[in-house]
């Protein structure tokens, strides 16, 4: 099948696994208008359509700081017990309709806490609203899974503190760690007590490397930090010149690091120029471990269908290559590995094999 012949059904029916998308940047834009009202936050415009229109007008400056400021809204009504709930529920819900098998959800718990929750109030509350929408899709013949990926911020000093929640939750849906926030200025090896907790319990964890900072970013989130994945990414391409690998480009193909890529949020943040020209396509054709996310749906107008249909048709993917970066994707969850296997054997291979 070739990339031309590739349709809107078929994208939308091929199974799908994103592990960089972040709670607070997919709410619904008619929740996000009715949970402002319920909490007496004025939001842009309360008309939906136009609401979906401001976030991705708003975060399509180039600027990553910029960008990360739209969060301001959805952070907003995320502060109580009832805004949690829904927000989680309808994020798994909104998953199952786009096809996705498997996801990781991120978000920061310290971002939530003015409506009066605890930290682990917090993480319990989100825990309850994704295992409400996995139990909904899954009634209605549409099963995924979700782990949750605990963010700590950057530019805070509360990461310690995320870290042991991730710890804490470790058997209650929380599969991993990361950090978040803007890069320049807050390398992530001022987290470092963070980190190494993590690696004493065992717990994984991924970094937001290379997207507004380059090369040292990465070599500090691998080499001095220990990250098992790398969010974004994009500018590892700086250590390759005319397809030969500088050593740190070699070291995370060689080792099968993933990297978590998010074409349409980059080309938002200013860390690339098109799809067409976006870094996933050489990268993958070197052999590297990229995998495809959303970052963000709201914030970019997007979905995992939106972001292969791109590719497809700005950057010549086949379903060779969506099939490629979704099986990375599995293999690089934070799961055991023989779930992984399982999900990869019952679901992801036998969907591709459909369509092939």
């Amino acid at each position: 099948m070739t990339a031309t012949r590739v349709d809107a059904d078929v994208l939308r029916r091929l199974p799908k696994a994103v592990l960089h998308d972040h709670l607070d940047g997919g709410l619904r834009p008619a929740t996000l208008v009715e949970l402002a009202a319920a909490v007496g936050h004025t939001l842009p415009t309360t008309d939906p359509d136009e609401l979906a229109a401001w976030y991705v007008e708003a975060a399509d400056s180039g600027d990553l700081v910029r960008y990360i400021g739209t969060f301001e809204h959805t952070l907003a009504v995320m502060q109580t017990r009832e805004g949690l709930l829904r927000t989680a529920e309808e994020y798994v819900l909104d998953l199952a309709a786009d096809g996705v098998v498997y996801g990781e959800v991120r978000y920061a718990p310290e971002l939530m806490l003015k409506g009066g929750l605890t930290l682990p109030e917090v993480v319990g509350t989100v825990q309850e609203g994704l295992a409400a929408g996995m139990a909904k899709a899954s009634a209605a013949g549409t099963p995924v899974r979700v782990g949750t990926l605990l963010c700590g911020m950057r530019m805070f000093d509360r990461t310690r503190e995320t870290a042991d929640l991730a710890v804490a939750f470790r058997d209650a849906g929380v599969v991993g760690f990361d950090i978040a926030g803007a890069e320049d200025g807050f390398p992530p090896a001022d987290h470092l007590d963070a980190f190494r907790h993590l690696r004493d319990e065992s717990v994984p964890f991924t970094i937001h490397a290379g997207e507004a900072h380059g090369l040292p970013s990465i070599h500090q989130a691998l080499q001095v930090c220990g990250a098992q994945r790398i969010g974004h990414g994009v500018r590892i391409t700086e250590d390759i010149v005319d397809g030969k690998l500088g050593r740190l480009a070699a070291w995370v193909r060689d080792r099968r690091v993933a990297l978590e890529m998010c074409p349409t949020s980059n080309l938002q943040t200013g860390a690339a120029t098109s799809i067409a020209g976006h870094p996933i396509t050489e990268l993958k054709d070197l052999g590297f471990r990229v995998t495809l996310n959303t970052d963000n749906r709201l914030v970019s107008g997007t979905t995992m269908t939106r972001e292969m249909s791109l590719l497809v048709e700005q950057a010549g993917w086949t379903v060779e290559d969506l099939r490629t970066v979704t099986v990375n994707a599995v293999k690089s969850a934070f799961l055991p590995f023989d779930e992984r296997t399982a999900l990869l054997r019952d679901v992801v291979l036998p969907g591709y094999a459909a369509v092939l």
